[in-house]
């Protein structure tokens, strides 16, 4: 049996996601489309499959399938689109949203002009050390250590922002073969779950330039909680203060670590670029 879902297609800093609102479709074998649909050339062409959902604990729900399937447990620059579909597709009218995620509740605050969301923030809550047992004799944080991937060595930070982050500072970022490293990276030893690796450049006034290669999905244009890990990691390691712009290939997002809270606030715009259907086979 064929049936049509309806989906939109939106990007937060170019990271562009297929959207399901899952209370109208609902989607059996989510990690099946996301590979399907997320291919460039034979299907919608994506970053990943995000589903919106209801949540007992929060005022809505997401569950997010990267490009080969597997499930990530969340995304800022995605969070930031759920927000925006939220209230303009009118199904609610709070500017202030709990959004259940597999890290918790994140608060989305949306800023509204003309009945249209501009920019959200997110609480992306209190980052966490991401331990990795570096020397052999237990887990516990990496920080500005070397770590040695490809014939190369690399001097990487880790960082949690409710799933892992490997933060490496470079002098210029335009000579890192990204394509070639980042793989290597994501898939050492010392992480067996795989991990996120950002590429950051320190330039003037709080400003970081940083690439991604998202653990599932490659390269990127932006990555949410992959700019906040590295605006975490530039400020305990001495190189920025507690608020960073980090600007990415697909945008620019504002990254602020309030020093009383702990928590992370990341700020950026959210855009749709169409609507749509597919069949699927039931």
């Amino acid at each position: 049996m064929t049936r049509v879902v309806r989906f939109t297609k939106m990007h937060g800093a170019g990271n562009d996601y297929i959207y399901v609102d899952t209370q109208r479709y609902p989607i059996e074998h989510p990690e099946t489309l996301a590979i399907k649909w997320s291919a460039p050339h034979t299907g919608i062409g994506s970053d990943g499959l995000v589903l919106i959902g209801s949540s007992e604990k929060g005022d809505f729900s997401m569950r997010i399938f990267n490009a080969d399937g597997s499930e990530a447990k969340m995304c800022g620059n995605a969070s930031r689109c759920i927000g925006k579909y939220l209230y303009e597709h009118g199904l609610t009218h709070k500017q202030e949203i709990r959004l259940e995620t597999l890290s918790g509740i994140k608060i989305l605050q949306l800023h509204v002009k003309d009945g249209s969301v501009n920019s959200v923030t997110v609480d992306m809550g209190i980052p966490a050390d991401e331990p990795v047992d570096y020397d052999g004799l237990g887990a516990k944080p990496m920080k500005e250590r070397p770590i040695v991937a490809g014939g190369k060595q690399w001097i990487g930070t880790t960082i949690s922002m409710g799933n892992p982050h490997l933060v490496i500072f470079v002098e210029d970022l335009n000579e890192i073969d990204i394509e070639d490293a980042g793989p290597k990276l994501e898939n050492h030893p010392l992480f067996p779950g795989r991990i996120n690796v950002e590429f950051a450049q320190i330039l003037e006034d709080g400003k970081i330039r940083m690439r991604v290669w998202e653990r599932g999905s490659g390269i990127t244009q932006a990555c949410g909680t992959g700019a906040c890990a590295t605006a975490v990691a530039a400020c305990i390691t001495g190189r920025c203060g507690t608020k960073s712009d980090i600007i990415m290939d697909g945008g620019t997002l504002t990254i602020e670590w309030n020093q009383e809270t702990r928590h992370v606030l990341m700020t950026g715009e959210a855009a749709q670029v169409f609507e749509g259907e597919i069949n699927i086979e039931d």
